[in-house]
């Protein structure tokens, strides 16, 4: 087999926007919709997986269906230069954060939190502020999603265990 990486082609392109539009698609479907054999079909996934293009297959559930009715995103300003190592351990400690991305701009970092209600997200967020290195958070309370289908949408896995309870 060859050492180097495999190109990136058009048709690997077609078969990864079909599986992002639905991964339940059976390779027969795909093949046939961008004229390749379902075996072919397999033969790239399998190598577009191994390559780490393809990462994982989820499903995505709406949030409400969780117990998850309440979303804010929380800006959030560090006293000093907070390494985002240390951003990391922190939003693993809270459940109900979605995402978490360091920015550029005046905030620090830019969370995207999940809760059951605006008493939970109130909570989380009491707790966010508990940590030492933390200044100031804004939060911004989302009202509707204007692209419904978008990923930010939908969770793309299930709420973590436990955080349903979380009090």
């Amino acid at each position: 087999m060859n050492s180097r990486q495999a190109p990136f082609d058009e048709l690997d392109r077609k078969i990864v926007t079909a599986l992002m539009a639905n991964a339940r698609t059976s390779f027969a479907e795909i093949g046939a919709a961008i004229g390749l054999s379902s075996t072919a079909v397999k033969r790239r996934v399998d190598r577009l997986r191994e390559t780490g293009v393809i990462t994982g297959f989820t499903a995505t559930v709406k949030p409400s269906a969780l117990g998850w009715r309440t979303e804010a995103y929380v800006e959030v300003y560090c006293e000093g230069a907070a390494p985002p190592r240390r951003l990391a351990e922190v939003v693993r400690n809270h459940p109900e954060i979605a995402a978490a991305m360091t920015v550029t701009g005046g905030a620090d970092a830019l969370l995207h939190v999940r809760a059951r209600d605006v008493e939970h997200f109130e909570e989380v967020l009491e707790r966010i502020r508990q940590e030492p290195f933390i200044r100031k958070t804004i939060s911004v309370m989302v009202l509707s999603h204007l692209l419904p289908d978008s990923p930010e949408a939908g969770v793309s896995q299930p709420a973590p265990e436990g955080a349903s309870d979380v009090r």
